[in-house]
């Protein structure tokens, strides 16, 4: 597996792709969504690409209506939020953002990747694992 917390994993939406089922899974994998060829209402957005922004808070609409919808399901399905992940990198930069997703999404049985979809590390295999460390909206 390539490495799952680098800074072309993360998202213009805030998502960190590193931590994704489609990233994670061994069949059909996902790039990312910065590296694929795929139609993706966020990276598509026409503000988005008329504007050249690299992250979502760029804009001045934000948080527009898209991302509240992904940011609602994520808080709901999966305890993380988009608004609060992109809040984050704007306020401390993508790099201290990452340093915190190496701590939260740590496996702590291995030291793999817990998935956020489905609460399993694609290393070691254990699954049901709690979210570890602390959200990007908490203190680090």
């Amino acid at each position: 597996m390539s490495k799952p917390f680098k800074q072309e994993l993360i998202a213009p939406c805030g998502m960190n792709c590193g931590i994704c089922v489609a990233y994670l899974r061994d069949k059909r994998k996902c790039l990312g969504c910065r590296l694929r060829d795929k139609k993706c209402g966020i990276r598509n957005c026409e503000k988005f690409q008329k504007n050249k922004f690299k992250y979502c808070y760029e804009c001045d609409t934000f948080p527009c209506t898209r991302i509240k919808r992904l940011d609602k399901r994520y808080r709901t399905k999966y305890e993380m939020s988009m608004i609060e992940n992109l809040e984050y990198i704007r306020e401390n930069g993508v790099g201290k953002f990452i340093e915190g997703e190496i701590t939260r999404w740590k496996c702590p049985k291995c030291g793999g990747v817990i998935c956020v979809h489905n609460r399993k590390c694609y290393t070691c295999g254990t699954q049901g694992i709690p979210k570890t460390g602390k959200s990007a909206g908490d203190e680090i």
